[in-house]
């Protein structure tokens, strides 16, 4: 019996080590991804501004920074952590920086406003238009509730071939919009996943060492010997009687 105990705990402190080299392991690619996208962020350059108190502010003012705010943690449902946000270090370089900017340059796409001039009139739908300029603001485009909810404006709220809506929407969501969101996306989800990695990481450590504790104890367990380990026989002999007075 305590033999094989001593052999279960060498196999399970074996696999305790390695569950702990494949923590090490993934801690080791985890620091390598990072190291990536520091890198990536310092070559793009591209900082969040906050003013002298440590607030963020858009364009000058802190009203600015929380109407994106609100637009990225309501209206995207993004969940903004603190921690990430720190004005000492104002390298966009982490998940919440990342969906910050995306949404900066969402925000001030979708609150602009586009002219468009009509060469001609023009008829659409059973709705004219004559020729000359109009203003098209953006976050108006899109149906009544979408619009009501804050959410009008974007790619696919506008018909293409409406005489006003079409022209708006490539002048508003151009090439260069579309390619920043994107390059932000990519940077928040590798930190998102960097930060996942770590979490993994740091399981498969802690579960190779326990493994190995409990190995360690089935073997130290295992060393008693044989006779240690029987139960002890109760005593059967009888017992005197009490004497009686």
């Amino acid at each position: 019996m305590a033999n094989r105990l001593r052999k279960l705990g060498i196999v399970m402190a074996v696999v305790g080590v390695v569950f702990a080299f494949g923590g090490i392991y993934a801690y080791q690619q985890v620091q390598t991804g990072e190291a990536s996208l520091q890198a990536f962020s310092e070559a793009q350059n591209v900082e969040l501004s906050y003013n002298e108190d440590g607030q963020l502010v858009d364009r000058g003012t802190t009203e600015g920074a929380d109407a994106i705010m609100t637009m990225l943690t309501d209206n995207w449902g993004y969940n903004v952590k603190d921690s990430e946000m720190n004005a000492d270090d104002p390298l966009v370089n982490t998940a919440s920086e990342y969906m910050y900017q995306m949404a900066t340059i969402a925000f001030h796409t979708l609150h602009g406003t586009q002219t468009v001039v009509l060469d001609a009139d023009v008829e659409y739908n059973g709705e004219n238009f004559t020729a000359g300029s109009y203003d098209v603001v953006i976050n108006e485009v899109g149906s009544p509730e979408r619009v009501a909810a804050g959410n009008g404006g974007y790619w696919t709220d506008f018909d293409r071939m409406h005489p006003l809506e079409g022209p708006a929407r490539g002048q508003a969501w151009t090439g260069t919009a579309h390619a920043l969101i994107g390059n932000l996306g990519v940077g928040t989800v590798t930190a998102s996943t960097l930060q996942l990695g770590l979490g993994v990481a740091a399981m498969l450590f802690g579960v190779g060492l326990t493994i190995i504790l409990l190995g360690a104890g089935l073997f130290w367990v295992g060393l008693a010997k044989d006779e240690d380990m029987k139960p002890v026989k109760a005593d059967s002999s009888p017992k005197p009687e009490p004497a009686v007075v």
